[in-house]
C-alpha cells in the first residue's frame, strides 16, 4: 500500500508525515512537493516525488503506484485559480485509479457564506463527481490562525479583536493527526466536519491567560479600529487589512460549529485551550 501526501512542505503537510510514518513504513509514503531541494531536506528515506499543482502532467506522474492520498488544499491567490489548481489534481487522481482521497476543505463548505468556503466546495463537487472514493475533511479554524491575538497577549498583557462569533480553534497537529487517521482508516467517513468546541475570543482571552499566568486585558473593536490597531503595530494598511479580514469567518458566523468528529477520530479529548496556547507559545 502506497500512501502519498499532496503540498507536503507547507507545514500542514510536515506535520501529516510525522504521523503517518508512526502508522506505516516510511519506504509507503510518497512525498509529493513542489520544492523538492526542501522535500528531500524533511523527509530522508521517502519516495520524494516532484509535482505542481498548476501542471496536471506533473501530478499525473506523480500519483503513479499511489494508492491513498492526503489531497491538501493549495493556498488561494496564486497566479492559476485554486479551483483550476484542485481539478487537475482530481483528473490525476482519476487518471491513476487511486483507491481513497480525503481532502482538506472548509468547515461545512456546503452551507457556508464564507468566500473561504467557494474554492473547497467547487473542489469537493469535483471529487463526488469522479468517481473515486473520499472523505472531506472540513477543518474549522487552527489556533496558530490566531498568532497575532496569542503574541501580543502574551508578550503586552493587552490584545484585541473585532469579529463577533465563534470558532472551533484546535491545534494544527491535531487536525493533521485526524487526516493521517482517515487516511488509514479501514472505513472512513464520506464527511468529516473537525472542529474544537466553539469558542468566542473572549473565552480565547481567559484561557491566554491561563496559559500566561498573567492579567490580560482584552478589547473588542470595530474592524476600523482594529484595522488602526495593527497599523499601530508596524503593518502597513493593506497587510493590516487582510490581517483583520481573517476574522471575518467567524464574525460571520461559519465556524460556530458543533461537532466531536475531531475528537473522536483521534480517539481522545482534544487539548485544552490553555494547555494549546502555552504549547504554542513554548514554540515560538
Amino acid at each position: 500500500m502506497k500512501y502519498a501526501i499532496t503540498a507536503a512542505t507547507g507545514h500542514f503537510g510536515q506535520l501529516a508525515y510525522h504521523y503517518l510514518q508512526e502508522l506505516v513504513a516510511v519506504k509507503d509514503i510518497v512525498v509529493i512537493a513542489r520544492n523538492i531541494e526542501k522535500a528531500r531536506e524533511l523527509f530522508a528515506g521517502a519516495d520524494i516525488r516532484e509535482a505542481d499543482y498548476d501542471d496536471k502532467s506533473s501530478m499525473t506522474r506523480a500519483f503513479s503506484g499511489v494508492d491513498r492520498v492526503l489531497f491538501i488544499s493549495s493556498q488561494p491567490g496564486g497566479p492559476v485559480p485554486r479551483e483550476t489548481q484542485h481539478q487537475n489534481v482530481v483528473d490525476a487522481l482519476v487518471a491513476n485509479n487511486v483507491s481513497f482521497v480525503a481532502y482538506t476543505s472548509f468547515a461545512q463548505a456546503d452551507k457556508s457564506i464564507s468566500a473561504l468556503a467557494s474554492d473547497h466546495l467547487v473542489t469537493e463537487h469535483a471529487l463526488v463527481a469522479s468517481g473515486l472514493p473520499y472523505s472531506l475533511l472540513r477543518n474549522n479554524w487552527y489556533l496558530e490562525n490566531e498568532m497575532g491575538f496569542i503574541t501580543a497577549g502574551a508578550s503586552q498583557h493587552a490584545t484585541s479583536y473585532w469579529a463577533s462569533g465563534r470558532a472551533g480553534w484546535a491545534l494544527e497537529r491535531e487536525y493533521a493527526e485526524a487526516a493521517i487517521k482517515v487516511l488509514v482508516s479501514d472505513s472512513p467517513k464520506a464527511i468529516y466536519e473537525f472542529s474544537g468546541p466553539a469558542n468566542d475570543y473572549e473565552s480565547l482571552g481567559l484561557a491566554l491567560a491561563q496559559a500566561t499566568q498573567e492579567k490580560i486585558t482584552v478589547t473588542k473593536e470595530t474592524l476600523a479600529e482594529y484595522v488602526t490597531t495593527l497599523e499601530k503595530g508596524g503593518l502597513p494598511h493593506d497587510l493590516a487589512t487582510m490581517f483583520a479580514s481573517f476574522q471575518s469567518p467567524i464574525d460571520e458566523g461559519s465556524l460556530a460549529i458543533i461537532s466531536t468528529d475531531l475528537a473522536d477520530i483521534l480517539g481522545r479529548d482534544l487539548t485544552p485551550l490553555p494547555t494549546a496556547l502555552k504549547e504554542i507559545l513554548d514554540r515560538n
